[in-house]
């Protein structure tokens, strides 16, 4: 109880300087994708969340409108529904920082296994669903870090959905029981770190 107490005071201190800190980021990107497309700035989905109950998680618009009617649910790099500013905000995982919000309202924590459409939750084994559902999903974690790449691995692949539930899926599972095992606060904040370092390096590239 204890535990899970200081987690959710580090969440909401995280969620509200970050989203006081990033503003200016804020604007700036939503301002680019209202100039630049036609539609909402944000992207809300239906995610599958602690003990499986169901909420909306919300992502800054990197795709055409209504996207999800168009195509498969996983994205490759090379999806042409993705459109030129959320190339950039896909590489840079810009697009997550709406979640911040999920967090301070108690939905998402900053780290913990990320959030999957019930779909995929559905073919999830049973042991496995209830080890990752049993913690708040996050932002961030240790599959995040892994598989960061995630949009190339799918744009080798000839059928994408295939490829993600037999390849991708297993590997981020295992990753996902392996944080929620392992967790701490001290793990928590050396997964953030590493995840800004990563963005660092995305956005050099």
């Amino acid at each position: 109880m204890q535990k899970q107490l200081t987690k959710r005071i580090f969440d909401i201190m995280v969620s509200i300087l970050g989203m006081i800190f990033l503003s200016p980021i804020f604007i700036t990107i939503g301002l680019l994708i209202k100039t630049t497309n036609r539609g909402t700035i944000l992207f809300r989905q239906q995610r599958v969340g602690k003990y499986g109950r169901l909420f909306y998680i919300h992502k800054f618009r990197t795709m055409v409108m209504n996207a999800e009617q168009q195509g498969p649910s996983v994205t490759a790099s090379n999806d042409l529904r993705i459109t030129k500013i959320g190339k950039i905000l896909r590489k840079t995982k810009l697009d997550e920082l709406p979640q911040l919000y999920d967090v301070l309202i108690g939905n998402m924590s900053i780290v913990g296994p990320r959030p999957e459409v019930l779909e995929y939750v559905n073919i999830y084994p049973e042991h496995i669903k209830q080890i990752v559902l049993s913690v708040k999903p996050g932002i961030t974690d240790l599959a995040s870090l892994h598989m960061i790449n995630e949009g190339e691995l799918l744009e080798k692949s000839t059928n994408h959905k295939k490829y993600y539930i037999n390849h991708i899926m297993p590997q981020k599972l295992a990753l996902m029981v392996e944080y929620v095992n392992t967790q701490s606060t001290i793990g928590d904040i050396q997964i953030i770190l590493k995840t800004l370092y990563k963005i660092i390096c995305q956005l050099s590239s």
